[in-house]
């Protein structure tokens, strides 16, 4: 990383924080710094779960409860328990919440027409264009991977989700006893092999997996992310966590097959270095298959 681009960074985040407003401690005028303000937004009119509200303001046990309790002594929000599961606690914006709410949407709305006034039609579609560009890499910057049981309800979901999606993507359609299935949780737990999600906001929102086919040999399957991240580079940082996970299980070659309607797939992964082998299974769906060589690093 170039000193130059750090200092970019740091000049563009000085910016955006004084023409926000971020460093006022009375944020858009209503007399509470942003971090309030900000809770106050996410939780909206029709309140939110206070596990998700956490991890997608990223926020520490310690600070969400700070600022909620300032919010409670404010008369804005209430914390209940969750009438279907009572391990889970919801937040909700009482009326008067609901008040600041709408005040500061409003306000909002004129501190964006602030910025777009000043500029002729071209610079504000610059600006937009630019906006939609940054918002996009920086996703693409907070997505996180780890590795978790294959058994987990995230990673049950992703995988529902996957086959959902082959199911109307093939065109002989997908069965998932047909063939191929997902392998056991310990055929996806080391030393056997791995299940890995990806995160956005503390959403899962793709998976993969890696499962041992013989001594010194993988084989990645699952490999799938959501439609609203495609685009984000997510499917390749999983392909290589999965390529990293093998290394450390020892495996000196990783092997996958994949379908002919997966053309983006099949470009992704010649792009990342793996050729074409013959059958190595008798996956019905599978028209190509592919391998390579892992280096040692």
């Amino acid at each position: 990383m170039e000193t130059a681009q750090i200092s970019t960074v740091r000049d563009f985040n000085r910016v955006v924080t004084l023409r926000t407003g971020a460093v006022d401690g009375s944020y858009l005028g209503r007399g509470r710094p942003l971090g309030q303000a900000r809770l106050i937004f996410e939780i909206g009119p029709g309140g939110g779960d206070l596990r998700a509200l956490r991890e997608r303001l990223k926020l520490d046990s310690g600070y969400m409860s700070r600022l909620l309790r300032a919010l409670e002594r404010q008369g804005l929000v209430a914390v209940e328990d969750d009438g279907d599961d009572r391990r889970r606690r919801r937040v909700l914006l009482t009326a008067r919440g609901k008040e600041e709410w709408a005040a500061y949407d409003g306000l909002s709305d004129d501190l964006a027409h602030s910025w777009l006034a000043p500029l002729s039609t071209s610079q504000r579609e610059r600006l937009l264009s630019a906006m939609a560009e940054v918002k996009s890499l920086l996703a693409a910057a907070s997505v996180e991977i780890s590795q978790e049981p294959a058994d987990g309800e995230d990673a049950r979901a992703c995988v529902a989700a996957y086959m959902a999606e082959l199911a109307v993507t093939f065109e002989e359609g997908f069965d998932p006893a047909n063939g191929n299935p997902t392998p056991d949780t310990d055929a996806l737990t080391p030393p056997n092999g791995a299940f890995l999600i990806a995160r956005l906001d503390g959403r899962a929102i793709g998976c993969g997996a890696l499962r041992t086919l013989e001594r010194g040999v993988g084989e990645i399957k699952r490999m799938w992310v959501a439609p609203q991240a495609r685009g984000l580079g997510v499917a390749r940082r999983l392909l290589t966590a999965l390529e990293d996970k093998a290394r450390d299980l020892g495996m000196g070659r990783v092997r996958l097959d994949t379908n002919r309607a997966l053309t983006k797939a099949q470009e992704m992964y010649r792009k990342a270095g793996y050729h074409a082998i013959g059958r190595f299974n008798d996956n019905p769906y599978a028209d190509f298959w592919f391998e390579k060589n892992l280096d040692p690093g």
